[in-house]
């Protein structure tokens, strides 16, 4: 069973997360356009999965993850700032292509769908 408290605080880090990759100046990590896709935390807290995707692909999120991992002790800083939390999680940074895949699955969709359906729908 999920815990609430858990589940709050993994959506507080995905929030704030997302907000401090913004602000990075790390060429690897500006030039794919990332998003969080989510965060798993240790039910005590003290680690974090952060699954990130880019547009670009498998390999722009892997380019991305290993700026993200140089920046992690910033992130870690400004997370328990923004937060207000004295220990802030031990953060693990993961490629996911998830986005990529729900892109091409919904093109996939639209070419397969009859034309007067498409065009009732614009």
């Amino acid at each position: 069973m999920p815990n609430f408290k858990n589940s709050r605080t993994a959506e507080d880090l995905k929030r704030e997360i997302a907000a401090i990759i913004r602000e990075l100046k790390d060429p690897r990590v500006r030039e794919t356009m990332l998003t969080v896709m989510r965060v798993e935390t240790a039910a005590d807290l003290s680690y974090a999965k952060v699954y990130v995707s880019s547009m670009t692909g498998l390999e722009g999120a892997k380019n991305a993850v290993k700026g993200l991992q140089s920046a992690t002790g910033y992130i870690r800083r400004e997370l328990s700032a923004r937060l207000h939390i004295r220990k802030s999680p031990e953060l693990k940074f993961i490629a996911d292509d998830s986005v990529r895949e729900s892109i091409e699955m919904f093109e996939k969709l639209k070419r397969s769908a009859p034309k007067e359906q498409i065009e009732n729908e614009d």
